[in-house]
């Protein structure tokens, strides 16, 4: 079964699910304010994370630069690109933190879609039901 075609999907979701933290941590003002700047850093954070992650490994990259280097880069470039203050960078951190299980558990569990964290395991609801 060809899967190539859920990639750009999960990267359409991951965005999604980056500006809806962002939104949640700056204000309103804020965030159209930055707007562009927010844009650019979602495209760096999400876009291209998400292809080092795949094509890294796909490339035959050691693990331990094709998976910390995306990471690192959704830690530490959000807080200080947007300037965010400590509480808000802690808010950032956990939202961000969280994403990549939440994404992954909607579309493994409803999709049966199992590439995102291929390591960790959650069953289809058709299996179930």
């Amino acid at each position: 079964m060809n899967t190539e075609w859920h990639f750009p999907i999960m990267i359409v979701a991951s965005l999604l699910i980056f500006l809806i933290i962002i939104r949640v941590v700056l204000s309103k003002p804020d965030f159209k304010e930055r707007r562009k700047k927010i844009f650019l850093l979602s495209m760096i954070v999400v876009v291209f994370g998400m292809l080092f992650g795949k094509y890294g490994a796909t490339y035959g990259l050691p693990w331990w630069l094709y998976y910390p280097v995306p990471m690192l880069i959704t830690v530490f470039l959000p807080p200080l690109v947007l300037k965010l203050n400590t509480p808000k960078t802690v808010i950032y951190l956990l939202l961000s933190l969280l994403s990549a299980p939440f994404i992954h558990f909607i579309f493994s569990f409803f999709l049966g879609w199992t590439e995102y964290m291929p390591f960790w395991k959650i069953p289809f609801v058709r299996i179930l039901t």
